[in-house]
């Protein structure tokens, strides 16, 4: 019987979480769920140094809104916990103290150590990038050179120490990754990273490794720039006899213009956010928008996001969350970075609101309607949501898009309506406005009536009439019927309107 898929998303609270890593959660919540399995949250602080206050909160807040809450991790339960590393700090010494006795690692004692003056010197000696290896270690002070008996009074003296691990020499290490296939390095290549901190606070290696094994993970799905890092882990679960998970490794997402990988710097200068919700830096207050408050829907952020470097094999490009599950594949992942395109960004943005139900679409922007002091009801702001949907990118373009529902036209397209305007037209619009205010039902389709059957008694086709209509009633040549905004309107504000127009139009 195979094992039950237990994926993990594992963050470090270093900051706001940027959209790489959302897509790393996402694609361990799709493929958990593919497989019947479960997706885990777990909080990686070993870095106690880098903890940013927030970011753990701005995290769960992140996962919440794209809708790929773990069914189990920190603050969400579980029977694997706790799920923060920092308050499982007891637990790892054991597992680092119990590869010393299997001889695959060794002691460095702080007080004692004295790599950073090697280190050093081989600098000056012309080695840019000197290694604590399998070689350089021989010569440096550890439990590896220094007399055994030296090593237990240390120890017995209580003096503060790292643990390294042991990397062999010369041995190939190979792992299956899916989806970069087989992968190979030399350990020749690997340095003696450091496991153990001597505050006891074990590093990312040893925790990351102790915490996959005992909380049963079985796929590790992670960004790329955690490759040259998977051969220690590989060697660490050879080391303690444990059964190993896979690896499936993502690629970048990319600048977009692909050269290098997408930072804060490029959304700053470009314009667009890269970070899901707004986050205000606790230190020096900067503040950084977040593609929820720039009027994304989560569901257009998260499918933008799955087609970033995965390809679903179709020509299909809206996909429900539902349908990624059932969809996804990690042999779909790509090996090479995933450019990102912000246009296409709000092109999914777009297809999402028109999608949306009226009623929807009114619960969503009725805050941004209220903002600018735009009362109306909910059904009311249906109806306004749908004439105005399609030409909408974001939520809180509604409220300019349809401001003439609430308040007169701020600004004529006179350009235009200098153009279609002459002193003949008068006497037939006057005649119109005193046709229309004599309507008993003032629905679109009675308006849309009215408006052709003069139009065909006075002989006027529709690009002489409607452009003048329209740019009356809205300011503008663009925009949704006319004849539809004229029945919310109402006849006494259309009336006003028209009058006001006409007015305009002879004095240009």
């Amino acid at each position: 019987m195979s094992k039950k898929i237990r994926t993990r998303f594992a963050p470090s609270p270093t900051g706001p979480l940027h959209m790489g890593g959302v897509r790393t959660a996402l694609y361990c919540y799709l493929f958990a769920k593919k497989n019947q399995g479960d997706f885990i949250l777990r909080i990686e602080d070993t870095d106690q140094t880098r903890f940013v206050p927030g970011a753990e909160q701005y995290i769960v807040d992140t996962l919440k809104w794209c809708g790929i809450e773990p069914n189990e991790g920190f603050e969400f339960g579980g029977n694997y916990g706790p799920y923060r590393q920092s308050e499982r700090k007891a637990m790892y010494r054991k597992y680092a103290e119990e590869l010393i006795e299997k001889g695959h690692a060794y002691y460095v004692f702080t007080s004692d150590d004295n790599w950073p003056t090697v280190k050093e010197e081989l600098i000056k000696q012309g080695n840019p990038s000197p290694k604590y290896d399998n070689v350089t270690r021989q010569y440096l002070k550890n439990s590896l050179t220094l007399p055994a008996d030296e090593v237990q009074k240390r120890l017995e003296a209580g003096e503060e120490y790292a643990i390294r691990y042991k990397m062999p020499r010369n041995e190939e290490v190979r792992f299956e990754d899916k989806i970069r296939s087989w992968v190979s390095f030399n350990t020749n290549q690997l340095d003696d990273k450091v496991l153990l901190k001597s505050d006891g606070m074990p590093t990312y290696h040893l925790a990351n490794v102790v915490d996959d094994h005992l909380m049963e993970i079985t796929d590790v799905v992670r960004g790329e720039e955690w490759l040259p890092s998977t051969p220690l882990h590989v060697k660490l679960y050879e080391s303690f006899g444990w059964e190993m998970p896979s690896f499936s490794h993502l690629p970048l997402i990319l600048k977009p213009d692909g050269k290098g990988k997408l930072s804060k710097r490029d959304g700053d200068r470009l314009g667009f956010p890269v970070f899901p919700l707004n986050w205000t830096d606790p230190e020096t207050g900067e503040q950084s928008q977040g593609y929820r408050e720039r009027g994304f829907l989560p569901d257009a952020f998260v499918n933008m996001l799955a087609l970033l470097g995965w390809n679903p094999g179709t020509e299909q490009e809206i996909f429900t969350l539902e349908e990624l599950v059932e969809a996804f594949s990690l042999e779909r992942v790509g090996k090479s970075g995933a450019r990102f395109d912000f246009e296409k960004t709000k092109w999914f943005n777009q297809q999402y609101i028109k999608s949306k139900s009226n009623e929807e679409l009114a619960l969503l922007t009725k805050e941004d309607f209220e903002k600018h002091k735009y009362e109306a009801s909910v059904e009311k702001l249906a109806i306004i949501c749908d004439l105005i949907k399609e030409r909408a990118t974001f939520l809180h373009e509604f409220p300019s898009l349809g401001y003439y529902f609430f308040e007169d036209v701020r600004e004529y397209d006179t350009k235009n309506l200098v153009k279609k305007w002459d002193g003949t037209k008068e006497p037939f619009f006057m005649d119109l406005i005193n046709s229309l205010n004599s309507l008993e039902t003032f629905s679109a389709e009675e308006i849309e009536t009215c408006v052709k059957t003069k139009m065909e008694a006075a002989g006027l086709g529709f690009g002489q009439v409607l452009p003048i209509l329209r740019i009356s009633i809205t300011g503008t040549m663009q925009g949704p019927p006319v004849f539809s905004v004229m029945s919310l309107l109402g006849k006494s504000i259309c009336s006003d309107r028209l009058h006001k127009g006409i007015t305009l139009a002879k004095s240009l």
